[in-house]
């Protein structure tokens, strides 16, 4: 619009030139006036353009330093957060190792602690054990203190035995055996026992008590004739071949005793097969 009204005025300072000479002075100073005018319009105009571009300028170097400012904030911030981030991870990592050491570390305390409850069960038990062992112990001492001398129940047993009384008999070699188990006249007692079984027909146990006697005391005044009576309890169980294998033993043990002689007489009682093969 400027370069227009430039142009307008310039177009009428020609005119102006080739006009007749009468009207050059009036016209000359009108024309002149205007562009006296038009020269401060744009003076002004050009002084207020200057002086927006200088607001304008200074407004655009105050927002680029607000933005500068802002952009080294941002940054400065995402580096603090970058830090923090960093640093966490760094806490991060060290709290999770203590928590591994502290986890390594329970595991090991429960090791610990189940080897020390195991081995508290162990010592408990034992003490347990020990303290039934006194009291059994101080139980058969007291038992024994109370208890007939032992030739004295030995000898009632063997009466009462040789009269008939089993009930008796066997409670009272029950008695001795148990409060003198390691004298010779136990292993007489296990014989005993067996016998009262064998005459009852319960041979399975009279054969386990005459095992005691063979096991228990086989140099015994009872050894003979317990392997004797087994064989005979093994022939009467229907085990004929253990039998006479047992009864072949006693003749071999024991070829001069009266269990020998009888373990002959049963021998030739058997079937010429059992006697045969017992002879072999």
């Amino acid at each position: 619009m400027k370069s227009n009204r430039i142009a307008l005025v310039i177009a009428l300072f020609l005119a102006i030139s080739f006009a007749p000479a009468y009207g050059v002075n009036k016209d000359m100073i009108e024309l002149q006036t205007q562009v006296q005018q038009l020269q401060q319009q744009m003076t002004a105009m050009k002084q207020s353009f200057d002086e927006r571009m200088g607001v304008m300028r200074n407004l655009l170097e105050q927002n680029t330093d607000v933005a500068n400012k802002v952009t080294a904030a941002i940054n400065g911030l995402e580096a603090s957060i970058n830090k923090q981030q960093q640093d966490r991870g760094a806490q991060v990592d060290q709290i999770s190792g203590q928590i591994q050491a502290l986890t390594d570390t329970m595991d090991e305390l429960k090791v610990r602690l189940t080897k020390l409850s195991k081995q508290l069960e162990d010592l408990q038990s034992a003490q347990q054990s020990m303290a039934a062992q006194q009291a059994q112990a101080q139980q058969q001492q007291q038992a024994i203190a109370q208890a007939p001398a032992p030739d004295v129940l030995y000898n009632n047993a063997l009466r009462d035995y040789n009269g008939g009384n089993n009930d008796l008999a066997t409670q009272e070699f029950n008695d001795y055996i148990k409060f003198y188990p390691n004298t010779d006249l136990a292993g007489n007692a296990y014989f005993y026992l067996a016998e009262i079984q064998y005459k009852a027909g319960d041979y399975p146990k009279a054969i386990a008590n005459y095992d005691l006697v063979l096991q228990n005391f086989p140099s015994g005044n009872k050894a003979a004739a317990s392997q004797l009576k087994k064989g005979f309890a093994l022939i009467e169980l229907g085990k004929a071949d253990e039998g006479t294998q047992e009864l072949k033993h006693v003749i071999q043990r024991y070829p001069r005793t009266n269990e020998a002689t009888q373990a002959r007489e049963r021998l030739r009682k058997l079937t010429p097969a059992a006697a045969q093969k017992a002879r072999q």
